[in-house]
């Protein structure tokens, strides 16, 4: 009898250590589900997956910080036309303007690494420099996406005076770098598109502004109205500038001086389309005397976000803006050049799109890349 329990007794004890053996396993399995609901990088592996799409569903929670320049600027009027069709398309959606941007040549910088703002109005060109080389003595700006480009008709303006043209024969800028006259130029302050479009024009020549000083020119950067009073008053013989058709000190500067709108040669327009910008026709009458069409070049308006925004907001984001076209060209007349079928090409947003903003024009049937 003893033998006998004995081992009766050895056999409940392997018993319910099998069972404790069997309790541990499942701790350790929940325990094991735990980590991986808690490991970012575990959860964030299995969403970006490519087995399955990526959700286009609008987030319960969108909170956006769209940068502009100052109140009665175009960046903030085109911003303040985009929030309004952003949270149609999104309902609920906080997006708050910001005056923080330096405008379209500094506003790639902004978006870097999201730091400051998740969105942004900047021109295709700068967006461009800055994501590919760095602009303004910046390091490249990798982390940056388009959402639309083209938003827009803004275009290089290059203008002599009347007076200067009657005195020298000279009707091109070919013509001037050619005898490397010593002419007097204009231009918008450093770190402003005004003066990088200025720059861009001689180097499509193969000059620079400093090769006109050392012919003997001059070259005084300064603000708008300084601008116009220079030429008005015959101090300066030519202007550079980045405008769109309507600008106030080019209106008045034409209705007040007699200015000769020059043609850039077809080289030196190429050359500049290689560097990022698109062609531009400026109609006959834009400015008072202008009678005949220019073609010249120009860098649009584009929307850039943070790469590393949301997936179906970047998607909702350019839906709102390509489907409410009319809204937009209500708010701001030049946004009615917006076209989906361009909206999403390199050539108008200067840099890739985000995946999301890449998804829709691709279930929309545009082209886009």
């Amino acid at each position: 009898m003893k033998k006998v329990f004995a081992m009766i007794l050895a056999l409940a004890m392997v018993l319910s250590l099998a069972a404790c053996g069997g309790d541990k396993g499942g701790d350790s399995q929940t325990s094991g589900g735990d980590a991986q609901q808690t490991q970012p990088s575990g959860g964030d592996a299995q969403q970006t997956e490519p087995s399955g799409e990526q959700s286009t569903d609008v987030p319960d929670k969108v909170d956006l910080t769209f940068a502009a320049q100052e109140v009665g600027t175009a960046a903030y009027n085109y911003a303040a036309a985009i929030q309004t069709v952003l949270v149609k398309e999104m309902p609920g959606a906080n997006i708050s303007i910001t005056t923080t941007s330096p405008g379209g040549v500094g506003a790639p910088i902004i978006v870097n690494g999201g730091a400051q703002c998740d969105v942004v109005m900047s021109n295709s060109a700068p967006a461009k420099w800055s994501y590919e080389e760095g602009i303004l003595g910046n390091g490249p700006t990798p982390d940056i996406a388009a959402i639309a480009g083209g938003l827009g008709h803004d275009f290089v303006n290059v203008m002599f005076t009347q007076k200067f043209v009657d005195a020298t024969g000279i009707t091109t800028m070919e013509d001037l770098v050619a005898q490397k006259y010593p002419v007097k130029l204009v231009c918008k302050t450093d770190g402003t598109f005004g003066e990088m479009a200025a720059e861009r024009v001689f180097e499509a020549l193969g000059v620079t502004l400093e090769d006109v000083v050392s012919w003997g020119g001059v070259v005084e950067k300064t603000g708008g109205d300084a601008i116009k009073s220079g030429l008005q008053d015959d101090l300066y013989d030519m202007t550079i500038d980045h405008i769109g058709a309507g600008q106030a000190n080019t209106t008045e500067l034409c209705l007040t001086h007699d200015m000769y709108d020059v043609q850039l040669g077809e080289e030196t327009m190429a050359k500049m389309v290689e560097m990022g910008y698109d062609y531009v026709t400026v109609e006959a009458n834009t400015w008072n005397g202008q009678t005949e069409e220019i073609k010249t070049v120009g860098s649009q308006q584009v929307i850039l976000v943070r790469a590393d925004l949301d997936y179906a907001v970047a998607y909702h984001m350019a839906k709102a803006v390509c489907e409410n076209k009319d809204d937009l060209a209500s708010a701001v007349s030049a946004m009615s050049y917006l076209d989906p079928q361009t909206a999403g090409t390199m050539t108008l947003t200067g840099v890739p799109l985000h995946p999301g903003a890449a998804a829709y024009y691709e279930d929309a049937g545009y082209p886009h890349g």
